[in-house]
């Protein structure tokens, strides 16, 4: 695998040296990576073709219907209606934890920290 490496090296080099690296598109700008390191290793290439295909993950499915909730319960004027808006809140982050390997990290959900923090005091 050693001389594999090498020939490229020595490829990029004479590639440079030739110009062939000039003006290309983005020369200056940052590389964007995609941030993966929350994916397992062994579920990365899956989740890639389900992104390709245009579908997500369901944990990120269920993060963004979370937040979508804690929006919709900032608008709610009617006890009731909120109070409901809550409680199917209060499913999804239970249902989130359980699907997570990590513990919920409650530093995304500022409001509901304080809460939390509150009722355990």
């Amino acid at each position: 695998m050693d001389c594999f490496l090498r020939i490229a090296e020595q490829r990029i080099r004479e590639a440079i040296e030739n110009g062939e690296f000039d003006n290309l598109e983005g020369q200056g700008k940052p590389m964007v990576f995609e941030d993966e390191t929350w994916i397992p290793e062994d579920l990365r290439m899956a989740y890639r073709f389900l992104k390709n295909a245009g579908c997500i993950p369901p944990e990120l499915e269920a993060r963004n219907a979370v937040v979508n909730l804690c929006t919709i319960i900032n608008t709610i004027d009617d006890d009731k209606e909120r109070l409901k808006k809550i409680r199917e809140l209060n499913f999804k982050l239970l249902k989130l934890n359980l699907t997570r390997k990590n513990p919920l990290n409650f530093e995304d959900f500022p409001e509901y920290e304080g809460k939390c923090i509150d009722k355990l005091i």
